[in-house]
């Protein structure tokens, strides 16, 4: 399963309505945090995510809105007795950010914090999904991430595998795990019993930016668009100076792109309602959603779409 956890959705500071960004993204028992504004281990308490099952922060820039939450969350997760490492993703400058975070205090750690700086076009393999970088542009160095699941096995055709002779059971499980099995001395292969490769599930998360070519390439076919709309259309000028984007804009990134759906996010304290940036974004992008703080959403497997 995997799913969205929006923890803070506004920009700058935070308000009755809105914390500061910070995302959870879980799949498959594991638990990815995009950025960590002040108050996310405030917010966590709120859903069903525990802050020690947190694996990786994603950390798409240094500006405080988006980092200001990482020491707090550190020291909560010490105080708690957790044991294996915690790793923090980030742009130039990230491990000085995180060594500063740790010298605050006096609290004993039992457990290792790994800082990797990450550079536009590169990417992090784990094993089970891909995690890649593009430069975004804002007004400091800042990245955007795309998290994209491996292939899947094709769907296991039971009838097939029992026409062929495999009889129900573990050999079931071994062959939708690609492994030959033998069967009265025939080898079958998993090619025999499987459909073709299903692609996984790829979330995009934008951060700060101006609209932007390497976004939009990063975005290309996404399931899940997650772009900040800090301003609606009419202020365009302002968004520009300071490294933002509109509604409209982010809609703009998802119709290029050919995402699924597109949720708006970090939006500014001045929109204490923010339906028009929604209305102006589903003019151009139907799949238009207002991320809220506390909002879950399960990313479904492509085929169910």
């Amino acid at each position: 399963m995997m799913r969205l956890v929006f923890l803070g959705t506004g920009s700058g500071w935070p308000t009755k309505k809105r914390n500061v960004s910070s995302i959870v993204l879980a799949m498959n028992g594991e638990v990815l945090l995009l950025d960590c504004g002040e108050g996310t281990q405030r917010q966590l308490l709120y859903t069903s995510v525990s802050f020690m099952k947190i694996d990786r922060i994603l950390v798409t820039h240094l500006h405080g809105d988006h980092i200001l939450g990482i020491p707090g969350l550190i020291q909560s997760m010490a105080l708690a007795g957790r044991e294996r490492p915690l790793e923090i993703l980030g742009p130039s400058g990230i491990s000085e950010a995180v060594d500063m975070f740790l010298s605050i205090g006096e609290f004993s750690r039992s457990f290792d914090v790994r800082v990797r700086t990450m550079t536009g076009g590169e990417s992090l393999d784990t094993g089970r999904y891909v995690i890649t970088a593009a430069e975004a542009e804002h007004t400091v160095p800042a990245l955007a991430y795309s998290v994209e699941e491996k292939e899947r096995p094709g769907q296991f055709d039971r009838e097939k595998a029992i026409s062929m002779g495999v009889p129900e059971g573990p050999l079931f499980g071994r062959l939708q795990r690609g492994e030959a099995v033998e069967v009265n001395g025939r080898t079958i292969h998993p090619s025999d019993v499987l459909g073709l490769p299903r692609r996984g599930r790829k979330v995009v998360y934008s951060g700060d930016t101006l609209p932007c070519e390497a976004v939009l390439r990063l975005a290309h076919g996404a399931d899940v668009l997650i772009h900040e709309a800090t301003f609606s259309d009419e202020l365009r000028d302002k968004a520009a100076e300071f490294g933002h984007s509109t509604a409209l804009q982010a809609a703009e990134i998802a119709h290029k792109a050919g995402v699924k759906r597109l949720f708006l996010t970090h939006i500014s304290p001045r929109y204490d309602d923010p339906s028009a940036l929604l209305e102006e974004a589903k003019s151009v992008f139907e799949e238009t959603y207002m991320a809220e703080d506390f909002t879950e959403f399960p990313v479904p497997l492509p085929e169910a779409q």
